[in-house]
């Protein structure tokens, strides 16, 4: 899987323990659901940001810690002559709201950045949380991914 990480805005910093952990939560996900030939494109950026996002993109007028934008919802037909990787979507990570997070929950940060990484890909492969029932289908597929990175709660 090819996982491009990018910074928005350019001035916020980025521990590379993140990253690594971003990386090893997305490669994960590729093993576990057969997305070696994928890529997925991950921004890290910061409440200000992500909250701008929020408010455009879901009408939320407020900061959330992960947004996930999928290229493949629906049933589209195949391009011939295509390009041989399947471009997964985006997904935008508030590593600020990570960091809250993970001291309001009492775990690691980099638990929470790992989990964030986990939800974002679920949702760019067609999980939702809307209804109950889909909460607890994501909810147990987050566990298990988490339990196979070994970041457990």
């Amino acid at each position: 899987m090819q996982v491009l990480i990018d910074k928005d805005p350019e001035s916020i910093a980025v521990d590379k323990s993140f990253v690594d952990t971003i990386e090893l939560a997305a490669n994960k996900m590729a093993d576990l659901y057969d997305l070696k030939d994928s890529e997925v494109s991950i921004t890290l950026t910061n409440n200000e940001k992500i909250h701008e996002l929020n408010k455009q993109y879901r009408n939320i007028d407020r900061p959330t810690d992960v947004l996930s934008f999928a290229l493949n919802e629906g049933d589209e037909p195949a391009i011939k002559g295509g390009a041989p990787v399947n471009v997964l979507g985006d997904i935008v990570i508030s590593l600020e709201k990570a960091v809250e997070q993970s001291e309001e929950y009492g775990h690691s940060a980099k638990r929470e950045v790992a989990f964030l990484t986990v939800h974002g890909m679920l949702h760019l492969l067609g999980y939702d949380h809307m209804q109950e029932e889909d909460r607890l289908e994501m909810r147990k597929e987050e566990d298990f991914v988490m339990g196979k990175l070994g970041i457990l709660r």
